[in-house]
């Protein structure tokens, strides 16, 4: 019986080092997300920014290249 109680104590301790670790993954994972849409929103304004309001067109106006 005392046996299976530390086994069961060490998973318990490794489940909760693991989750640990997975918590601290997703926190990392979630600011480089942050990161990469506020860099792209940036660069979405700068694109905007540069393109003159006359020359915005329509993706549906253009003709494929294979005609």
């Amino acid at each position: 019986m005392e046996d299976r109680l530390t086994e069961l104590e060490i998973k318990l301790s490794l489940t909760e080092d693991l989750v640990e670790e997975l918590n601290r993954t997703v926190f990392r994972q979630q600011e480089q997300l942050e990161l990469l849409q506020a860099q792209l929103r940036l660069l979405y304004k700068q694109v905007e920014a540069a393109q003159p309001p006359s020359e915005q067109r329509s993706l549906r106006d253009e003709i494929p290249p294979h005609y």
